[in-house]
């Protein structure tokens, strides 16, 4: 008896480091569905990284203080299990702690209780009966995010969406998407493919982040350039307040202008004013001809000068445009094994850009392309590049493929140790400003890289230090420092991943304090307990 109960918690501490390898970015960990790796020598990996990088409990490293809050009780499972059944609640340790830990191994918390309900109504039900009873809830989908929002930080109860994940409907006519919130972005995007559409944004993620998530964040992605963000692509939507009233703006219509525009006080809120059950969006029809190019170039003048350039050459069919720094190049080359295919007989470039295109004649498309190359070239403003044009070169799931040089970066840098990762936007201009100031305000001999790369298309710009391991005294130099200095050149201290638990404290600097107030005032009003993932978005009253 003592050996089977042995075995069933080894079974459920290998279905939790599964669960770890979902929820990190497709770039590196979905490699396990990759023919030439094999599973268990990726689980055996993602096992030692469970056990060695597991960070300290939020509250202790970041000396926050519990809300008041009451602590789930077994009166309190009673009545989830009777809501849900025992097979939709997790309350075993091991397999609670994939559900309190970020993926990059930041922030952790200490949740005992993980509810899956697969409805609108058990989402309303639940949140009732948590803000009746004072339990804080902390909403999580994919788990994917970068600044804490998705994790507990105390004993939150964790509603995780995942079960969340119909697809309702698909209208070939008008463009439009309607589904549940859990539904996995990739698998939205291969279900839209078999009707000639896609989904409006592209996230290095999509193989675990949910669209109810991506809503809840506002996230950008890589195609942000060519079809805005979230909040003009978001039809309808429908989410549940803190009481358990079900908030229904579900509509496919592209113009409504009756009354206040409701879903755009949920878009962004990253679950804090209400959870999102389903949403309804538009879809663009899914291009017939797509190449990408990767360019070497020997300064961030040079760069701008040739966003510019493919701006004017590229125009209609620009759909990406991504900045790559030799730092974070080395982070693939070095880290991850992948091939530039830009070095040959040198040592690579100081920058690099990947050029998406997008368009319905592959000849049109490619001969733009080339015109846009050679000018470049001619110029002296790019001094090497690469063209793919046939899909299979682009998408496919190979180590040589260009995109994984953008998309496996964050995967990459996770392995020099610990990361401290930034998400800020700048006037382009000033786009790669933050990079140089950190490497003159860090001497500290402990930090490996500091490096930078992002869309140069919209602005944002990701920053990352690194460092072998979680060190407080290189914490404190590198902030406030990076977010004052963004809010010096007018940018934005998050671009796209939200504030997050990380950075609550910093929201004044890119808001100002009447719109902080209204915030809290509308805080307020949604969700007067605050059950709603504490902790995060708004700063301390």
């Amino acid at each position: 008896m003592a050996q089977d109960k042995k075995k069933e918690k080894v079974r459920r501490m290998m279905l939790s480091v599964l669960r770890q390898l979902r929820n990190v970015r497709k770039g590196g960990y979905a490699a396990m569905r990759h023919p030439k790796i094999k599973e268990s020598a990726t689980v055996l990996f993602a096992t030692e990284s469970v056990a060695t990088l597991k960070p300290e409990p939020t509250a202790v490293r970041y000396k926050v203080a519990r809300g008041p809050y009451a602590t789930v009780t077994d009166s309190h499972l009673r009545f989830f299990e009777d809501l849900l059944g025992k097979d939709r609640l997790i309350t075993d340790p091991d397999e609670c702690e994939s559900y309190n830990v970020d993926w990059v191994k930041m922030v952790r918390g200490c949740s005992r209780l993980v509810v899956k309900p697969k409805t609108t109504e058990e989402v309303s039900e639940i949140l009732r009966y948590c803000n009746v009873n004072r339990l804080a809830v902390c909403p999580q989908g994919g788990n994917t995010g970068l600044v804490g929002g998705s994790v507990p930080v105390f004993d939150e109860i964790v509603l995780s969406t995942s079960l969340m994940n119909n697809i309702i409907e698909v209208d070939n006519i008008s463009s439009t998407l309607v589904c549940q919130a859990g539904c996995v972005l990739e698998t939205l995007e291969n279900h839209l493919a078999q009707s000639g559409m896609m989904m409006p944004l592209d996230l290095g993620a999509k193989g675990s982040c949910q669209i109810g998530g991506c809503v809840s964040t506002n996230a950008g992605g890589l195609r942000l350039l060519r079809y805005g963000n979230l909040h003009g692509n978001l039809l309808g939507l429908e989410a549940v307040k803190a009481n358990g009233e079900i908030v229904n703006c579900l509509n496919t219509l592209k113009k409504d202008n009756t009354g206040y525009h409701l879903k755009h006080l949920f878009i962004g809120s990253e679950g804090t004013l209400g959870i999102v059950t389903k949403i309804a969006i538009q879809c663009p029809t899914l291009p017939k001809a797509v190449s990408v190019a990767l360019l070497g170039v020997d300064s961030f003048e040079d760069l701008l000068k040739t966003y510019q350039l493919a701006q004017a050459e590229l125009a209609e069919v620009l759909s990406s445009c991504e900045m790559i720094d030799r730092a974070s190049m080395s982070v693939c080359t070095d880290n991850l094994g992948l091939k530039n295919p830009l070095v040959i007989n040198n040592d690579g470039y100081e920058f690099y850009m990947l050029i998406e295109t997008a368009g319905s004649e592959t000849r049109h498309d490619e001969e733009k392309l080339n015109q846009f190359l050679e000018k470049a070239m001619e110029r002296e403003i790019v001094k090497n590049g690469t063209i793919a044009t046939e899909p299979t070169k682009i998408k496919i799931s190979s180590f040589q493929n260009i995109w994984q040089l953008r998309e496996r970066i964050t995967e990459g840098v996770m392995r020099d140790g610990y990361v401290f990762k930034y998400d800020i936007s700048v006037p382009l201009p000033n786009f790669y400003e933050t990079v140089h100031a950190l490497r003159e305000h860090l001497k500290d001999p402990r930090i490996k890289r500091i490096a930078g790369y992002g869309h140069i298309g919209d602005g944002n710009i990701h920053v990352q230090v690194s460092i072998p391991e979680y060190i407080d005294e290189i914490a404190h130099q590198v902030e406030p420092f990076i977010f004052e200095y963004v809010s010096k050149l007018k940018g934005s201290v998050s671009a796209e991943h939200g504030i997050g638990f990380k950075k609550t404290q910093f929201l004044h600097l890119s808001k100002d304090e009447s719109a902080i107030k209204l915030m809290h005032e509308l805080k307020q009003l949604m969700d007067p307990n605050r059950i709603l993932n504490p902790y995060k978005v708004l700063p301390s009253l």
